[in-house]
């Protein structure tokens, strides 16, 4: 590649900087949710455990954090999906940064659309993980009540 070329590569590699760092971050909120995820799951099976061999009470008790369990589960992997989608996105900006800078080609309204779908999936995602915060109170709400019975 010729020096006036590389040059003009710098302004991109500054650009291009951004979308990493989205990249970046979205990583370890992912890494926040599939421990949740993690969690939940292994929750689950404890609460299934009891289901089949608890008495009457402790079935129903088991039913209602199950449900709860799956709601919250249904959540994290939708806020796990649109997080992904999310870095999908701002990977895909970045090819097309250098893509349309090495051809010449004005992207303009691509990189704002590519950009926009990113962080709208990232709020998307956001919001589903909020709502399962929210769901995991109610469970604790839940067992709170029972163990005061």
């Amino acid at each position: 590649m010729e020096p006036s070329r590389l040059s003009e590569l710098v302004p991109i590699l500054q650009v291009a900087v951004g979308p990493v760092i989205l990249i970046s971050g979205i990583g370890l909120l992912m890494l926040t949710m599939t421990n949740r995820f993690g969690r939940i799951i292994d929750r689950s099976r404890i609460l299934a455990q009891q289901r089949r061999s608890g008495d009457e009470a402790e079935r129903r008790r088991a039913e209602a954090q199950v449900a709860i369990l799956w709601r919250r589960a249904t959540l994290v992997r939708r806020a796990i999906a649109l997080a992904s989608v999310s870095v999908l996105g701002a990977a895909v900006l970045v090819i097309v940064l250098f893509v349309a800078a090495l051809t010449r080609i004005e992207a303009g309204w691509l990189v704002v659309a590519i950009f926009g779908g990113s962080l709208l999936s990232l709020i998307g995602s956001l919001v589903a993980f909020l709502q399962e915060i929210d769901q995991s109170l109610l469970a604790l709400k839940l067992d709170l009540s029972e163990q005061g019975r």
